[in-house]
């Protein structure tokens, strides 16, 4: 008998590094390795001394380049798994892995879906997994996977050339435009494209009901009010943090600002869970829940795309997707989303 823990996550990675090889031994045979590739890091992994770890990535050929970005950790999440694409481990004689680190990535999938599959880095929206579903309905030879850092880490990721794509809604406090003057700052040497996904409503989520009468973003430095963040480089954490400076609002005023999520869904989760009274966050993660909704503002999110990549097949039929009115009907479905100019290039003007 052979004891496993009772965590979906754990107990997978337990039989494959235990029992299998048992049962291979106990038959007289080798158990076979799983092919191997090297990737690069697309963002950093810390992790603790003495405590092996098996993280779950996903993988695409970003140029020549193999880039890995990991999925969220956690033994009970199984869909970091489902949605796994290889393994990279990380020995316990080390603290982490680099962003740009190369490592060995134990292949889940087949190498010819890694070849096909877009790596999108970047901001979060809930349009994204639509999107991901739409291609492969419409062409079932491309993927596109989503790593969640934040708008910034979309923009660094495009400059070291770990993406195919990245999404942003990165607001100028000075101009008050999204995303050029960001790409002007920190891609110039990077020739991109800037393609509207949509517009959304930007706001506070909340319980059901508003049991707590939260009105604004005045009601944050209430001793009773709890409060979820983003995570800092995000989109939403600029905007949040610009719209406390207008009010004169610092975050060592608000219980929970250094509580952090990497999306929106997570934030929304929170809310729903007890655990936070209140969130910054897009108007379809709430509905999506059931949960109440303030709006503060709307604001443009689009997809940036390095000129090197606007011809490439895989990129076309994502640009032909999200132009058509199917794909833009199943945004509207969700609420909160205005496609009126989703689909255009608006950047480099002309």
């Amino acid at each position: 008998v052979i004891g496993i823990p009772g965590y979906p996550v754990s107990a997978i990675i337990s039989f494959e590094e235990f029992v299998a090889p048992l049962i291979y031994t106990l038959r007289g045979l080798t158990m076979p390795p799983r092919k191997t590739v090297k990737a690069v890091m697309g963002r950093k992994i810390p992790s603790k001394l003495g405590l092996e770890e098996f993280v779950r990535v996903i993988l695409g050929k970003v140029g020549e380049k193999c880039v890995a970005s990991p999925l969220t950790r956690g033994a009970g999440i199984i869909t970091s798994l489902t949605r796994a694409d290889a393994i990279i481990r990380i020995p316990q004689d080390t603290e982490g892995i680099n962003d740009g680190e190369e490592v060995n990535a134990e292949l889940l999938k087949p190498e010819w879906q890694i070849e096909n599959t877009l790596v999108m880095i970047g901001s979060h929206d809930n349009t994204i997994d639509l999107l991901a579903d739409e291609l492969v309905k419409t062409d079932g030879r491309f993927f596109l996977t989503s790593s969640h850092v934040g708008s910034m880490g979309g923009l660094m990721a495009i400059k070291r050339g770990h993406a195919h794509l990245a999404g942003a809604h990165l607001l100028d406090p000075e101009s008050g435009e999204y995303n050029f003057p960001y790409i002007e700052r920190y891609l110039k040497d990077v020739p991109v494209r800037v393609v509207n996904l949509v517009y959304r409503e930007q706001g506070l989520i909340i319980q059901k009901g508003n049991p707590k009468n939260i009105k604004g973003l005045e009601d944050l430095t209430r001793d009773d009010v709890m409060f979820v963040n983003r995570q800092r480089g995000s989109g939403t954490r600029i905007l949040l943090d610009f719209r406390l400076s207008q009010l004169g609002i610092s975050g060592d005023q608000i219980k929970g600002y250094n509580q952090e999520e990497f999306t929106h869904m997570g934030v929304a989760v929170n809310v729903l869970s007890g655990s936070a009274d209140v969130g910054m966050g897009i108007f379809a993660a709430a509905n999506a829940l059931g949960l109440d909704f303030i709006p503060v503002v709307s604001e443009r999110y689009d997809l940036i795309i390095p000129e090197q990549f606007w011809d490439d097949e895989k990129i076309r039929v994502v640009i032909d997707i999200i132009r058509s009115k199917d794909f833009q009907q199943r945004v509207l479905e969700l609420g909160g989303y205005d496609v009126s100019d989703t689909g255009k290039v608006l950047y480099p003007k002309t």
